[in-house]
């Protein structure tokens, strides 16, 4: 269970089956704040809320809210008034539709926050609808309300706890209009393979081994600052860095350096080659015809030898079957005539 403070209580409502839920943040920043200071002498720089009307300082307790009217006039809201909306979502998680998760365009996401179940009694329609979600294998897009406004959220499977994402309301994402180039480029065959072979040779990632590099950075400058000594200098950026004149040279290199970091051997000059081929017919059309046609003409005489060989062989078995047939002949005369 979470040890974590819930930033809203409330329910979820699901048909007519009412979850009771504590919302708690599912992120935490670990990013280093500062604080403002006197550049001259190290105090610090404070903030301190005034009144305007009586003119003095004044404590949290008695700060409240309130609207700003065109005309300047402020109008008191309590959280009372917020609290008494006539809305079903101000104290509960309307669930409103189940899509397809692809259907949520990733640029709506916002805040992440986790859904603890509100007590025992929460536990079986909790469950129940945590497994619904995943035998759909879809996500349900609700309606809830806070920090007074009403906002969208998805409600998705995390493991054993079911994890809703405030969406941004559709109106709120802006179009990419102006975004991408708008000179005609054309991206050659070769560079697309190279650029492939980079994202094959960078492969994928396991986001756990990932860390923040910048803060850890932060860190150090403070640790030395805080011991008398000089933080380490940032390595001076290579010479030409930023200015890409040969986008293949540069891809070339990106590749190599990929793999050496690898451990990979950096050679790269095949890679284009896998294009080339398709079109290396046209580029070399003469040397395969020439070739050929001296395969043809070297060959051609062993051919019409072979056939002759073949063609005199079956003449000479048919003057061998006819010399005996003529010797059988000439004895049967020199017997005539000596019968005679």
């Amino acid at each position: 269970m979470l040890h974590v403070r819930s930033i809203w209580n409330g329910a979820i409502s699901f048909g007519l089956v009412s979850i009771p839920i504590k919302l708690v943040n599912a992120t935490e920043n670990h990013s280093i704040s500062f604080r403002q200071i006197h550049t001259e002498d190290g105090g610090r720089i404070r903030y301190r809320k005034y009144c305007e009307l009586e003119d003095r300082e004044v404590s949290s307790q008695e700060i409240g809210k309130g609207y700003e009217d065109s005309d300047g006039t402020i109008i008191p809201i309590t959280d009372e008034d917020l609290a008494g909306l006539p809305i079903p979502t101000a104290k509960t998680i309307e669930i409103v539709a189940f899509v397809p998760e692809d259907r949520i365009d990733p640029l709506q996401m916002d805040a992440a926050y986790y859904l603890q179940a509100g007590g025992a009694p929460a536990a079986k329609p909790y469950t129940l609808l945590r497994e619904a979600l995943k035998r759909s294998k879809k996500v349900a897009i609700t309606k809830y309300a806070l920090r007074g406004r009403e906002r969208l959220g998805m409600l998705r499977v995390v493991g054993d706890a079911i994890a809703m994402h405030g969406l941004l309301w559709p109106d709120e994402v802006r179009a990419p209009e102006g975004v991408a180039p708008d000179a005609d480029v054309t991206v050659r065959d070769k560079e697309l393979d190279l650029a492939d072979a980079l994202m094959d040779t960078l492969g994928e990632v396991d986001l756990e081994d990932l860390h923040d590099e910048y803060r850890e950075a932060v860190e150090e400058v403070v640790a030395a600052k805080a011991a008398g000594e000089t933080p380490k200098e940032a390595p001076a950026p290579e010479a030409g860095g930023g200015k890409v004149l040969d986008l293949m040279a540069a891809l070339e290199n990106s590749v190599r350096a990929a793999r050496e970091s690898r451990g990979e051997e950096a050679e790269v000059k095949q890679l284009p080659q896998r294009k080339a081929s398709r079109s290396s017919p046209k580029d070399t059309g003469g040397k395969k015809s020439t070739s050929t046609a001296k395969k043809k003409t070297t060959s051609s005489p062993r051919k019409s030898t072979s056939k002759t060989s073949k063609a005199s062989q079956p003449e000479k078995k048919a003057t061998a079957k006819k010399t005996p047939a003529k010797k059988s002949a000439a004895k049967k005369t020199a017997s005539r005539k000596r019968s005679a």
